[in-house]
């Protein structure tokens, strides 16, 4: 019934206001030779091909012709790098079966088992200097700041997406963007995610909605008439909620399992306004301006902590206690984090042309403040307890970039200093048969790491008389080469990390910093083989790190793809194919949602995990459709699948799509 309840309002919704598909491409965007970020020379940055720039096209019968051409979109970084692309509108069929957000990152992210649960890497990422929350388990479910797409269209642009994924997970998005003027564009974007509960409800129970997701882009960009000012800006909305189980019991099917938490609930909002604006003097001398405000709350509730807190035991997987402690009130917990930051920027910016090589320069003035308030419910009798921290943040940064004469090949390094603390160097090279860099950063401690108070976990890392942590340290250096034989590409590489002053959650929930330096060490290769109709990718890592008892990555990590494309009556288009991903057994790490953090666990190890899932692709004209058997093989031969200590994967269930573009 809520299935059809959805398509339902899908549709009407579809007719009432033609808007389109999430900021999430099925595959990543191509870049043509001469303008992408492999290099090349500066392509035309007025964004408009010709006089007819916005306006119509005619065939030879006078009819208008509109399509994945006549609707463009760029992306800021270009701009703000002087080399503005044009992207058209992806149509292959390729791709189009990765809906769920792990398979869009190809599993390089792992969750709670279901659809809108709390993610995290499962390898290292280098962290961002300056002062950041740490809450971050749920930011990859809305737009990211950097991947929003400014269009440029010369007809109304609309993208349906609606995925059904089968046993409650469900994906509904629509995109719109239209021409104002051929130099100024307007458009949105909206996402509406959800996912039930798996566990201890019978067929006759009314299902408990596990997590639900609303997120809205209004975007917008303009440029003058002689082109010399430019204008981007966009409002982002994310709100996510999610129901909290914190681990289900091991025996019986999923309907006979049951969740050691009921009755937590985690709420997280986060709204931003961005704004781009630069101004060209000379080509050589350009002068640019960002500006960022920035609110994040994260509510976390349980009005009975008795199941986290009791002694028990529970068949094979043991989940209690939950909670460590509980300083004031046994029976219920709330804690509220809202965050706030204002960051402005302003640069120089500008391009030299010499011959045909290009000599790209960036210089930045960076002031950020923030302000943190954290609010706790100490006892139910008695007012909240509150704390806030506040700060001002000066960073001072530059960027070069120099564009070879091959168009295949550029060198650029880049340098940002919060004045009196974090430091981050990136150095990179990238050519036809190489790609190599090295990054340095000191980062500071997260808020979270560093102050925390509640009712469950209490930590202060910040006075002198409390054990300080200081500067987190990453070295990073490595290499890929692109090799072509024949029809094969083979794309063996290396990563090597130095950390220094790591900080980690243990067992408990609570942060640690390791004092002795430590490595990770990941050599890989990636692949693809095509032959006529035929092709094979994959990828495949090793990963070594020498202080695993703070730092835990599966040790092989591997995705493979097979997949063969035809047409069936001249007009239906067709790729069948099987995406697989493994990952090798480890102590994978448990969740704490109300610190929203993933910390070690020595309880519980993870075996082999392997996924199938079988795929077929349609095309019909611009409507695109797929049909994907999601975790095939769960429960095959009674293996299950986990995917966090005390969460199994979803079971094997059909998953069907529709993609739908129009352009007027």
């Amino acid at each position: 019934m809520n299935r059809l309840y959805l398509v339902s309002v899908s549709v009407l919704l579809f007719w009432v206001t033609r808007p389109a598909y999430a900021q999430f491409p099925s595959r990543l965007p191509t870049f043509p030779q001469g303008g992408g970020r492999m290099g090349g020379q500066p392509t035309n940055t007025t964004g408009s091909a010709g006089a007819n720039a916005g306006g119509a096209i005619l065939d030879d019968s006078t009819t208008m012709v509109y399509g994945p051409t006549t609707t463009r979109y760029f992306l800021e970084r270009d701009v703000l790098n002087n080399r503005k692309t044009l992207f058209p509108i992806d149509t292959t069929l390729e791709e189009v079966q990765r809906t769920n957000y792990l398979s869009r990152f190809h599993y390089q992210y792992t969750d709670l088992g279901n659809l809108g649960t709390a993610l995290r890497p499962v390898f290292y990422e280098t962290p961002g200097i300056g002062s950041q929350t740490g809450l971050n388990v749920y930011g990859l479910y809305g737009y990211q700041t950097q991947q929003i797409r400014y269009f440029d269209t010369r007809s109304p642009y609309t993208n349906m997406y609606l995925v059904l994924g089968g046993r409650g997970q469900n994906i509904l998005n629509f995109d719109f963007a239209r021409s104002i003027s051929p130099r100024f564009n307007i458009g949105f974007n909206i996402q509406r995610m959800t996912s039930d509960d798996q566990y201890g409800s019978s067929s006759n129970s009314t299902t408990k909605r596990l997590a639900e997701n609303w997120n809205f882009v209004l975007h917008s960009n303009y440029r003058s008439k002689n082109d010399k000012y430019t204008l981007l800006a966009h409002y982002n909305n994310l709100n996510h909620r999610s129901n909290d189980q914190g681990g289900v019991t091991e025996a019986g099917t999923a309907l006979e399992q049951k969740p050691l938490l009921t009755t937590v609930s985690s709420h997280e909002k986060r709204n931003e306004l961005h704004v781009y604006q630069q101004y060209v003097v000379d080509t050589a001398f350009q002068v640019y301006h960002t500006l960022d405000f920035r609110a994040q709350s994260y509510r976390y509730t349980d009005t009975d902590m008795s199941a986290g807190l009791a002694d028990s035991s529970q068949t094979g997987l043991d989940l209690s206690p939950f909670y460590p402690r509980a300083y004031y009130d046994s029976v219920e917990t709330r804690q509220r984090t809202l965050f706030r930051s204002i960051d402005n920027q302003i640069g120089l910016k500008g391009q030299f042309l010499w011959r045909q090589s290009a000599f790209n320069y960036r210089a930045w003035l960076r002031n950020r403040y923030y302000g943190q308030t954290n609010t706790l419910n100490v006892i139910r009798l008695l007012p909240d307890s509150t704390y806030r921290n506040r700060r001002l943040e000066t960073y001072v940064g530059g960027w070069l970039g120099y564009y070879f004469p091959d168009s295949l090949t550029r060198v650029t390094a880049e340098m940002e200093y919060l004045i009196g603390r974090d430091f981050r160097f990136l150095g990179r090279l990238e050519s036809r048969f190489l790609t190599a860099g090295y990054e340095s950063i000191f980062a500071s401690p997260t808020l979270i790491q560093d102050y925390f108070v509640s009712n469950v976990y209490q930590w202060d890392h910040t006075s002198r008389r409390s054990a300080q942590f200081d500067l987190r340290g990453t070295q990073h250096a490595y290499g890929q080469l692109n090799l072509k034989v024949g029809k094969l590409t083979i794309s063996p590489g290396i990563d090597y990390y130095l950390l220094t002053n790591y900080i980690y959650f243990d067992t408990l929930g609570m942060p640690q910093q390791e004092s002795t330096a430590f490595s990770i060490l990941r050599t890989g290769v990636g692949l693809q083989f095509r032959a006529g109709k035929f092709r094979i990718t994959g990828q495949g890592y090793n990963t070594l790190v020498s202080n695993d008892d703070v730092l835990r990555i599966p040790k092989l990590f591997a995705n493979a793809q097979v997949e063969y494309n035809f047409r069936l009556f001249k007009k239906l288009y067709v790729l069948a194919g099987l995406q697989v991903h493994y990952k090798s057994a480890y102590y994978a790490d448990a969740y704490m949602p109300l610190t929203q953090q993933y910390h070690l666990q020595n309880r519980v190890k993870l075996g082999d995990y392997l996924l199938a899932e079988p795929f077929l692709n349609f095309r019909i004209n611009r409507v695109r459709l797929f049909l994907k058997m999601a975790h095939a093989n769960q429960e095959l031969l009674g293996q299950i699948y986990y995917s966090a200590p005390y969460f199994r994967t979803i079971s094997r269930s059909l998953s069907f799509g529709v993609h739908w573009l129009l352009f007027d």
